[in-house]
């Protein structure tokens, strides 16, 4: 059965929380997040979706299974640790689109989902006015002891989208690592692309 592409809102986004935070937990156990997630974590930080005018979940679906999603929503609505280092730099927020997580399992991947969820999200940001979107991308050390041999950065694959690294924007975020015993700040890379 091949895999449906949903986008929701409203009451069909709310409904999906409970298996996206399932599918974060998941996917961003893996390098490099190495996050060490909780359900209850999870229903916290992702509430923000339901209470935002604007945000969106694009579902990759495989019969009534999420098995991939990414997030968005107005930047101006984000974290101010995700805003800042962007105004400081004289980009304005309120006129940005956050693409959030964008996590996939690893069984469907290398079959287009991860373009379609850059196209869903671009399209409704542009159909909410918004002509500018940001993501962020953890930055780990290359001789990090779990960082996997094989491991292939999503660089190319985020320029061939348009996007572009903002030199010099950082923005952090804490979560808990595999092993650790709390929680740690991480430096994030801010990309950048305008419609």
């Amino acid at each position: 059965m091949p895999v449906e592409i949903r986008t929701l809102t409203g009451e069909d986004l709310k409904n999906a929380l409970g298996d996206l935070a399932r599918l974060r937990i998941s996917v961003f156990h893996d390098w490099p997040y190495l996050y060490d997630g909780s359900m209850e974590y999870e229903a916290k930080y992702l509430q923000r979706y339901a209470e935002t005018e604007g945000a969106l979940i694009v579902g990759a679906y495989d019969g009534a299974q999420l098995v991939g999603a990414a997030t968005g929503e107005p930047l101006g609505d984000e974290y101010e640790a995700f805003q800042q280092p962007l105004r400081e730099r004289g980009y304005d927020p309120e006129k940005i689109f956050y693409l959030a997580e964008s996590v996939l399992d690893p069984a469907y991947r290398g079959q287009g989902i991860g373009h379609r969820f850059f196209d869903e999200r671009e399209a409704h940001a542009k159909k909410l006015g918004f002509g500018e979107a940001v993501f962020c991308g953890v930055i780990r050390p290359d001789d990090h002891p779990m960082r996997p041999a094989a491991y292939r950065p999503l660089d190319p694959f985020w320029r061939k989208r348009g996007y572009k690294k903002l030199d010099g924007v950082i923005v952090t975020f804490p979560w808990q690592d595999i092993g650790d015993a709390s929680e740690t700040e991480k430096p994030m890379q801010v990309w950048y692309r305008k419609f």
